[in-house]
């Protein structure tokens, strides 16, 4: 509207606040100054991708200090920055006028530490000039853990007014040790925010233990959302449903310390603890975090085991945590049918829930807790449960299709050929009876009780609610005679999705996800070793059976995690060209807006690299306004591109670890890049 309505362009500069620049910064001395009052600043996604800012240009004006200048005086206002710094010296020349109020700032790096750079050079600049600076983001910046706690310690004052940050470093192996957590938090004593990555394994020195977690809460009360992850819960692969849950090592997090840590940090909000180590009777701990910290609204646990023992009618453990909107919980190996129910009674104000890697939860359990969260739940994740394959776990979540907004479950199709087992029909059973002190809602779920557990562990329940704690719908009583209340996903807007490698993505309407009229946005992951595999059956991965999905506009399809060969495959088996072939088959039939791809990889050369069949099968998408490739690709593989009529932005992003440090000489660099942003904005868009 800018383009013909003078009045409107004069506001649309007046009031925008935020912008994101996707120029190439070769073109730096034709930056716009009209934009004056932004103040959030994004500068991580210029051309050519991942290289230094002040670097890529051939314009008349060379001298990069006085660009970086120039750059700073276009947005004067800035107070939020997010950067790719490949090297300290592009924030150095950035910053040699600072803005006076620039509070936030992210930094972006996935190539690997520069190796003559000095202990904390990348940051030292940011602290020394920006004294308002209060918020930090690292969770996209290759470092090392030692590169900061020098720095903050040089700084105090700085330090000292941080409120935010963000160190959960997704490149790390080992994570920030005990020591330098207990230094950080010591020189940051108003953090707000706090995400870490660390390791809980007593194995490794400077693992997170009681100590830690004691210096945390003292140093740092005014926490109101605090992440520690163990660098193994970075990864972003799937992991065995095989697996019982529990680990070979204990973390060394007593009872008494995490009421002790929980009784600190009373104004806590969000709180996740990715332990991967066990954490064993976190029941009696979980009731304190209850009421020590009153406005806790999300919840993330990862092997903590005994969070719920659902002992008769009472409530206890994570269940007390009624003000909880959001839980997510990982690889508690001892989480049951009647310990998700009793979440479901207990934490009814639930938006979202996540459950991944718990062995012994069945479609029962998962069908009874959306019966009891219908009014709330909206966002549902269900991975790596061993009893909860696809059909299970679609079947489980009829009660609520018609409310659901956003849902993940993994592609497992065990269950392709067993037929509805009724339980629409058998599993909510209510006895109305009273009990002798109190009133509770429940069911006969004795029968559910896994093997090997005691009676007196399990006890048989009846019991009802009053009508103001527990509602459930009458037409959640019926069905329509084969077990299902409706077969339309009204209000599902994203879905994501992982496969196994040499799986099929067609019984995916099958298994009831038919339906889904307002479906926007689906993410497809798929992992697993090509190596050893045998060529597929059938031609096509099968994503031309998402053309039933009408409003479908995005898709993000990330190969990233399958392994195989990049170069000569051994006799008999498929390289990943003929992979890449396989699962983009029948893109072309899609109506999508966007795509970010991520393609298949080599390990042993670390190359991730578009091929040819994948770039032909690409330019089908005709309706394509933007396209990522996250990975490499040749300039004429590129070109092939040119073709798609309304395409407006494409960008190679090398956003994984380790970004190669340079290119093959027949792949994309930074002339390449300019050629083909060139002919590609050249070209007339019809709208």
């Amino acid at each position: 509207m800018s383009l013909v309505c003078r009045s409107f362009r004069c506001l649309e500069r007046r009031t925008r606040t935020s912008l994101t620049l996707r120029g190439n910064a070769r073109d730096l001395h034709i930056l716009p100054t009209c934009f004056r009052y932004v103040t959030d600043l994004d500068l991580s996604l210029v051309s050519p991708w991942g290289h230094a800012l002040f670097a890529a240009s051939t314009s008349h004006q060379s001298d990069p200090q006085q660009q970086a200048i120039e750059l700073r005086n276009a947005f004067p206002r800035v107070t939020s920055l997010t950067l790719y710094a490949r090297s300290p010296v592009t924030l150095h020349l950035l910053l040699l006028i600072p803005w006076p109020n620039l509070r936030h700032v992210k930094l972006v790096r996935w190539h690997v530490r520069p190796p003559a750079s000095q202990p904390g050079a990348d940051f030292a600049d940011l602290f020394h000039r920006c004294r308002s600076l209060t918020s930090l983001d690292l969770s996209s910046f290759y470092h090392w853990p030692e590169d900061l706690p020098p720095v903050l310690a040089a700084n105090p004052i700085t330090a000292a007014s941080m409120r935010r940050l963000n160190l959960l470093t997704t490149s790390f192996t080992e994570g920030f040790k005990s020591h330098e957590i207990q230094q950080i938090t010591a020189w940051c004593p108003n953090l707000e925010h706090l995400l870490l990555a660390c390791t809980f394994d007593a194995r490794y020195l400077g693992y997170v233990g009681d100590e830690t977690l004691t210096a945390i809460a003292s140093n740092c009360p005014k926490l109101t959302l605090l992440h520690l992850g163990d660098t193994a819960s970075l990864s972003n692969r799937r992991g065995n449903p095989n697996d019982s849950g529990f680990s070979d090592e204990d973390a060394r997090i007593s009872r008494a310390t995490m009421v002790e840590f929980f009784s600190g940090l009373p104004l806590l909000e969000e709180l996740v603890l990715d332990v991967c180590k066990n954490v064993r009777e976190s029941c009696f701990a979980l009731e304190v975090l209850n009421s020590k910290c009153p406005r806790l609204r999300t919840l993330g646990l990862r092997q903590f085991h005994g969070i719920c023992l659902a002992i008769g009618s009472q409530l206890d453990g994570v269940a007390l945590c009624q003000g909880l909107q959001s839980l997510s919980v990982a690889n508690c190996g001892d989480l049951n049918d009647m310990g998700l129910i009793e979440i479901g009674r207990g934490c009814s104000r639930l938006v979202k829930f996540h459950v991944q890697g718990c062995k012994l939860i069945t479609e029962k359990g998962l069908r009874t807790l959306t019966c009891l969260l219908r009014k709330t739940l909206v966002d549902v994740k269900v991975s790596c449960c061993l009893n909860l394959e696809t059909f299970a776990a679609l079947r489980a979540l009829e009660p609520i299709r018609d409310r659901i907004e956003r849902l993940h479950v993994d592609c497992v199709w065990n269950g392709m050929k067993e037929s509805d087992d009724g339980l629409g029909q058998s599993l909510l059973n209510f006895d109305l009876n009273k009990l002798e002190d109190e009133q509770c809602f429940g069911h006969d779920f004795a029968s559910m009780d896994s093997e090997g557990t005691s009676q007196n562990k399990r006890q048989r329940c009846s019991y009802s609610p009053p009508p103001e704690e527990v509602e459930i719908d009458d037409s959640l009583m019926q069905s329509n005679g084969n077990g299902y209340w409706g077969t339309t996903w009204d209000k599902l807007k994203y879905l994501s999705l992982w496969i196994g490698v040499g799986d099929m993505l067609s019984p995916l309407p099958m298994a009831g996800l038919e339906d889904c009229p307002s479906l926007e946005e689906i993410r497809i992951r798929v992992e697993g070793d090509c190596r050893g595999k045998p060529k597929p059956s059938e031609t096509e991965f099968g994503l031309s059976i998402l053309a039933c999905y009408p409003n479908l506009s995005k898709m993000q399809l990330d190969c990233g995690d399958t392994r195989g060969y990049a170069l000569t495959a051994p006799s008999g088996q498929m390289d990943l060209s003929l992979w890449e072939r396989f699962f983009l088959n029948g893109i072309g039939t899609l109506s999508l807006d966007e795509l970010d791809y991520w393609p298949p990889q080599d390990e042993d050369v670390n190359q991730r690299s578009l091929s040819l069949p994948a770039a032909g099968l690409l330019q089908e998408c005709y309706t394509l306004r933007k396209l990522f490739i996250h990975g490499t690709a040749h300039e004429h593989f590129m070109n092939f591109f040119l073709k798609i009529p309304n395409l407006r932005d494409v960008q190679l992003r090398e956003d994984y670890y380790p970004a190669p440090e340079s290119d093959m000489s027949t792949e994309m660099r930074v002339g390449s890049c300019s050629r083909f942003e060139y002919a590609l904005n050249r070209r007339q868009i019809s709208d």
